[in-house]
């Protein structure tokens, strides 16, 4: 057979200019290509060169109340699933559908996960091709997991050997991973301080997700093999920083009780409590009612408007705001303590005509006694005669009511007082903000104005976490003082006058073993736009011992059906808690502590 040299090598020229024109053609289609970006080319390299990208989530720091109890944790839970396209060809989802139903017993919102749940997640999952992974559960407990791990190996033995085919009857596909998940060991103590994380680690309200960005630590991107074969190299990785509350777990513990205890006593629809230390403004304990279950989070969000109504609910606070009004108009020199002041039952300004408590006169009286009975009218006329408008305005901002106090806690709200010039704000309005009522306010907004009377004149900002620990450092925070809005001797004054409030108009508050200072609070709550003849707030803020305040409480009870009265509802109270508070904070009764400096 004679060779021809000419015909090969046209013919390798042929072959050569064909792959050439495909190379070019593949380069265009490349460069022109919607799926050619950089991630997509990226990610097949990764492939074919038998590695990828992971990003490694750190484990979530822990949150501990003061003494170290664990408020929020992790724990080992499992997500379970199943491979689709083995059960595409087991056809084997009416076994793991009815055996899931009978075993797990899971009730999410409530509702039992039962055999059509479990059905219906399969055949949409199944109808769609391309689909090979569901998730049935994210939640499943170790002690789940167990169980199912024996039914599976009690259903393997129905895979058929002959055809390599697992039958209907088998869980073949059915898969589990672990995973850490959020969990709170003491359910819904303090629930509404330390907000919650979601099954997909979002952080909602408190401290979870105002201090989120240091719980949740910085995550590791790294390379994986996606060679079975190959070892990857486990790279550690530290923890989010643990969270030291100033909250104290006996304390909160207790303010809850007593809390649940008073609003169902009195018919309230909700309530707060609120302890703090007024030298420093550590929050001891922040009760709420109602309050949220952490690990049944969804519940109560639900459900509720507010998470935690003792900072992002606002309300007239009533009587109790005469504090601010008194504070001021002693601290500018406007009036004393022995200040005389006839009572005729009434005030006409602006419009409007302001009474009393009880629609009475009570004659003569001093600055003192006004605030023991604490009489409306007193109030308005020493704040429009004595006071006057620009002062009390003036106090208002000295006492941060214009703006939130940034506590460390998410979801704070707030309502700006009306003012002169704005739309809707008249002479009768500054008349009734005198005591307490046209202006919204939050109990911790309270809270921290009246540290200012407990405090020698200084207004201490409110917190709640006391130390930061990261990488095995602890970081202590510090206590900030917000504003100095009254002088230390006014402090003291306030002090004193509202000590006898007390011991006469608010008796029912008198503790046994300590002198405190306090005062009443009965607001009218508006209603369809008028203000309500029967339905009221009641509040009680009070702190002491007087000789040295070591506890600030603020009460709240919201519409209580026992009585319309701060005096019946709030004041006993106000001195549960106190006796409460006496005994675990160790503070030594008035007598007791006399011999002790005595002794000194």
């Amino acid at each position: 057979m004679k060779y021809n040299f000419k015909a090969r090598l046209a013919t390798i020229n042929f072959v050569l200019f064909v792959m050439g024109g495909l190379i070019i053609f593949q380069v265009g289609r490349l460069q022109f290509s919607t799926s050619a970006d950089a991630n997509t080319l990226r990610t097949r390299i990764e492939k074919d060169y038998g590695e990828r990208s992971e990003v490694i989530q750190p484990v979530r720091g822990q949150i501990y109340d003061r003494w170290g109890n664990l408020l929020a944790g992790n724990r080992e839970m499992f997500e379970l699933g199943v491979d689709l396209n083995q059960v595409r060809l087991a056809q084997n989802q009416d076994t793991i559908a009815n055996v899931l139903a009978a075993t797990l017993q899971l009730k999410p919102y409530d509702k039992p996960h039962d055999i059509d749940y479990y059905t219906n997640a399969f055949n949409g999952a199944l109808a769609n091709e391309n689909s090979v992974y569901l998730m049935l559960e994210n939640q499943v407990s170790p002690e789940q997991i167990s169980q199912i791990e024996a039914l599976v190996k009690q259903y393997s033995k129905n895979y058929d050997s002959k055809s390599k085919t697992p039958g209907k009857d088998t869980l073949a596909g059915l898969t589990w991973s672990p995973k850490l998940m959020r969990f709170y060991p003491e359910g819904d103590l303090a629930g509404n301080v330390l907000g919650f994380v979601t099954e997909f680690n979002g952080p909602f309200y408190g401290v979870e997700e105002k201090y989120n960005d240091l719980l949740s630590g910085v995550p590791l991107t790294t390379t994986v093999s996606y060679d079975p074969n190959k070892i990857n190299n486990e790279q550690s990785i530290p923890h989010g920083a643990d969270l030291v509350l100033t909250i104290d777990r006996d304390v909160q513990l207790a303010m809850e009780q007593i809390l649940d205890q008073s609003v169902q006593d009195t018919g309230s629809e909700g309530g707060v409590i609120i302890v703090m230390d007024p030298r420093n403004g550590e929050i001891l304990a922040m009760a709420t009612n109602p309050r949220p279950n952490l690990n049944e989070f969804l519940t109560f969000v639900n459900n509720n408007k507010y998470f935690n109504p003792a900072i992002d609910k606002t309300y007239e606070p009533g009587s109790v705001f005469k504090l601010i009004t008194m504070g001021a108009a002693i601290d500018v020199g406007a009036v004393t303590p022995d200040t005389p002041y006839f009572d005729q039952g009434y005030y006409y300004n602006g419009g409007i005509t302001i009474r009393n408590w009880n629609g009475g006169a009570w004659y003569d009286q001093t600055m003192t006694t006004c605030m023991v009975h604490s009489l409306n009218v007193c109030l308005a006329e020493m704040a429009f005669e004595k006071l006057q408008q620009d002062r009390f305005y003036d106090y208002l901002n000295r006492f941060q009511f214009n703006r939130r106090t940034n506590i460390d806690l998410a979801g704070e709200s707030m309502q700006r007082p009306p003012l002169p010039g704005d739309n809707g704000w008249y002479l009768a309005t500054f008349l009734t903000q005198s005591f307490g009522q046209g202006i919204a306010v939050t109990p911790i907004q309270m809270t921290m104005a009246a540290s200012s009377l407990a405090n020698d004149g200084k207004m201490m900002a409110p917190r709640v976490v006391r130390s930061i620990i990261q990488d095995g450092i602890q970081y202590n925070t510090q206590e900030v003082v917000a504003g100095m809005p009254i002088k230390p001797e006014t402090a003291k004054t306030m002090t004193e006058m509202m000590a006898v409030s007390v011991e006469d108009e608010a008796s029912k508050a008198k503790s046994e073993h300590y002198r405190m200072a306090g005062k009443t609070g009965t607001a009218s709550v508006v209603i369809d736009g008028q203000y309500s003849d029967s339905v009221t707030n009641t509040s009680f803020l009070g702190w002491g011992p007087v000789d040295d305040p070591r506890m600030l409480v603020y009460i709240w009870l919201e519409k209580p059906e026992s009585s319309e009265w701060s005096s019946v509802v709030t004041a006993p109270v106000f001195k549960e808690v106190v006796e409460k508070l006496g005994v675990l904070l160790e503070i030594p009764p008035d007598d007791i502590r006399k011999q002790i400096l005595a002794q000194n």
